[in-house]
């Protein structure tokens, strides 16, 4: 009976069954972990204030988060250099984030169970996130405004919100005239350099054209000085005011609201107000550039380079993985020539990406590149301009990478089609290349759209190759700006599957780090599932739509 149940096949299908929900828990683990640390990064925490006293230590104040707590065996803790007492199982230990780095020089603490003689949670306790030094933690004190005390205690809380609100609006008229209207004027000035020393390469460069150039040189210099005026009075209103706080060593300091991103009292607040919070945590994140070494504020460089670098990649891969397909199907001699160039196709799909990465900085940056630098843009020698990595180069060694998916599922909707629609198309009159751009191509378009719904999700998730080849830690300006050509292939860019690298592996403050890193990664696979559900959508209205000629 066990030999007839295991021909008849019936445990390879449990078996498989088995290995696919083992897979499939195993995702939905992961994933769940992902959006659990990441989503709960943003919820605001509750400021604890300990009362604590080590053995043969005076008694001390310590404020901050509780971020983890961890439970060490006795045997283990006594190994590891701890004294514990004969009535102790385990020693209880806590990671408390304590911020104020300027004053202590470093974020966390761990403390022990143990030693906490009391703790509580007082209202007037308040976190500051700060533009440098990270997040503030102590006890509201008073509002100053040109150095004189406007307001002090609680009472003067509103003050603080208020003139916090107006601050924020100054430091982004301050943020666009600096990365916006200046840097425009650089870029400018920039041009109008490399302008001058092509003319002068040419033999070009004569009086009229002296006067020409110097005429909108001056016009761009006193844009300059008109917004370094405006920017100098700014600064002077941003600078008026500071908050005064107590830290939890007895410390007072005074903080500009110039440096303040965003002040609260997460034990003072309802609901509702986490809830709005929350919210407005969630939206810096998405539209925010980073701070202290990636590890604090938003990510929309990374976001903006990650979808701009997938659709670049998209609308190179598509028609060359298609010609390709093409060819091989439907022109090509079927032979040996074309099973080897098909083993060869299939082989590029098992290559390390890193060795795409090499190939592109070799070949495109260096050779290509280098090449387009020496017969276009000779002005700008010996900076480079095409012969660095950059979002071009990025998108083309991707598309490289990606090709062998979108060939092989290409040619495999090709090869679905039946042979009499091709000949009835044929009977009819059509050309071949009627035949197959109105009928054959069409009808394998779910199976394109297939392909470059695999290139997509690899290409997304890609990091190795691009760090060779155009991403970057901190990217000064996004390749798609205002200033003419609008669009800048030769800029460096930044990724998010970079930025979870360097936030988990490079970064100089892991513990502070790492719920960004959770953050991130899931943004990576909301990005990821996005792109692939518009193309999984495109793919079935053109299957519906073609379904009736394949029967």
């Amino acid at each position: 009976m066990i030999k007839l149940w295991f021909k008849s096949g019936v445990p390879w299908v449990w078996l498989n069954a088995a290995a696919v929900s083992t897979c499939l828990i195993m995702v939905i683990a992961v994933l769940g972990l992902i959006t659990v640390r990441g989503v709960g990064h943003f919820w605001p925490s509750k400021i604890i204030q300990f009362s604590y006293q080590e053995v043969g230590s005076e008694p001390q104040t310590i404020i901050g988060e509780m971020v983890d707590s961890s439970v060490t065996p006795a045997a283990m803790a006594k190994s590891a250099g701890y004294t514990l007492a004969d009535n102790e199982d385990t020693l209880v230990q806590h990671l408390i984030k304590t911020g104020n780095r300027d004053i202590t020089g470093t974020d966390f603490r761990w403390i022990q169970d143990r030693n906490i003689k009391n703790q509580t949670e007082p209202t007037d306790l308040l976190t500051i996130e700060r533009r440098e030094w990270g997040n503030f933690y102590g006890q509201f004190l008073a509002v100053k405004e040109n150095g004189k005390v406007v307001g002090s205690g609680t009472s003067a809380w509103p003050i603080a919100e208020k003139k916090l609100a107006e601050n924020l609006v100054i430091f982004e008229q301050i943020e666009k005239i600096e990365k916006k209207d200046i840097g425009k004027v650089n870029y400018g000035l920039e041009r109008l350099r490399l302008k001058q020393k092509a003319l002068e390469l040419e033999k070009q460069w004569n009086s009229a054209t002296e006067k020409q150039f110097a005429a909108e040189k001056v016009e761009l210099e006193n844009q300059y000085k008109q917004f370094q005026t405006t920017l100098a009075d700014l600064y002077q209103q941003i600078r008026r005011d500071s908050i005064v706080a107590k830290a939890d060593n007895g410390q007072e300091v005074e903080i500009p609201m110039a440096k303040i991103v965003m002040m609260f009292q997460p034990n003072d607040m309802g609901w509702f107000a986490k809830v709005g919070h929350y919210f407005a945590k969630v939206y810096e994140f998405l539209t925010d550039e980073p701070r202290e070494a990636n590890t604090e504020g938003g990510i929309f460089p990374a976001i903006f380079g990650t979808i701009l670098m997938v659709m670049m990649m998209s609308i190179i891969v598509t028609p060359f993985g298609v010609i390709a397909a093409v060819y091989l199907r439907e022109y090509a001699k079927q032979g040996f020539i074309t099973r080897l160039i098909r083993i060869a196709v299939n082989n590029l799909a098992g290559v390390p990406s890193i060795v795409y990465g090499v190939f592109g900085l070799g070949f495109f940056v260096y050779i290509l590149g280098g090449n387009i630098d020496k017969l276009f843009f000779p002005e700008a020698a010996p900076a480079p301009v095409f012969g660095t990595p950059g979002l071009l180069w990025a998108s083309i060694t991707l598309a490289l990478l990606t090709l062998p998916v979108v060939i092989v599922s290409t040619e495999e909707g090709l090869s679905r089609i039946p042979k009499s629609i091709r000949e009835g198309s044929l009977a009819l009159g059509a050309t071949k290349f009627e035949t197959l751009w109105l009928t054959v191509l069409p009808m394998a378009s779910p199976a394109m759209m297939t392909g470059l719904i695999l290139a997509v999700a690899r290409a997304a998730g890609e990091v190795a190759p691009l760090m060779l080849v155009g991403v970057v830690k901190m990217a000064p300006t996004l390749p798609l700006d205002g200033n003419f050509p609008f669009l800048h292939l030769d800029r460096k860019f930044m990724h998010l599957g970079f930025h979870i690298y360097d936030v988990g592996f490079q970064s100089p403050n892991v513990e502070a780090a790492r719920p960004l890193v959770y953050a991130t990664s899931l943004l990576l696979v909301v990005v990821i599932l996005g792109l692939n559900l518009a193309a999984i959508i495109i793919r079935n209205r053109l299957r519906e739509k073609y379904r009736a000629l394949e029967g």
